[in-house]
C-alpha cells in the first residue's frame, strides 16, 4: 500500500518520531515545546527532527538525558563544545553535511562562527537547560 505524501519544509514544520517510527508533523509556533511533552507523553520514547538557523553563540547549555542527539551543520561554521564531567571537548564543523553525535547525558552548547544553519534529531523526554552546567 502506498502512502501519500505531501512536501514540508523544517523552517514551519517539525518532524516528531514516534516510538513505532512513524512521523508525525507539528507547525513551530511559540507553544510547540509545551505542546510536545503534552501531546507526546512528556516525549518519552520520541525524537524531534528540527532544523534551527544561528547567528549568534547560544546563550545557554543543554543535556538530553535520554539518548544521544544528532547534530548535522547543513551551512555556515559552529564549533560544539561537549562537557564530560569536568572535561571540555570542542569538534568544529566547517562542512555542510558534518555531524556531531552529542552523547546521552553530556551538556553542550554551540559557537556560532558565522551565520549557521543545523539540523537536529533530538531525544526530546527530559531535556535540561542551563546557563552554566552543574558542577559533576
Amino acid at each position: 500500500m502506498s502512502r501519500i505524501t505531501s512536501v514540508q519544509n523544517l523552517k514551519n514544520t517539525y518532524a516528531v518520531m514516534q516510538p513505532d517510527m512513524s512521523l508525525a508533523l507539528e507547525e513551530v509556533c511559540p507553544e510547540l515545546y509545551p505542546s510536545l511533552d503534552e501531546n507526546y507523553n512528556g516525549f518519552k520514547n520520541h525524537s524531534l527532527v528540527a532544523c534551527h538557523e544561528f547567528d549568534a553563540d547560544w546563550g545557554s547549555w543543554e543535556m538530553h538525558p535520554a539518548g544521544d542527539e544528532l547534530v548535522v551543520l547543513m551551512s555556515g561554521r559552529v564549533t560544539m563544545i561537549l562537557l564530560n564531567g569536568e572535561t571540555e571537548t570542542s569538534l568544529s564543523l566547517e562542512e555542510p553535511g558534518s555531524y556531531v553525535v552529542v552523547p546521552k547525558g553530556l551538556w553542550h552548547t554551540a559557537l556560532i562562527a558565522e551565520p549557521t544553519k543545523m539540523l537536529f534529531m533530538t531525544p526530546g523526554e527530559g531535556t535540561l537547560h542551563a546557563e552554566v552546567p552543574p558542577k559533576p
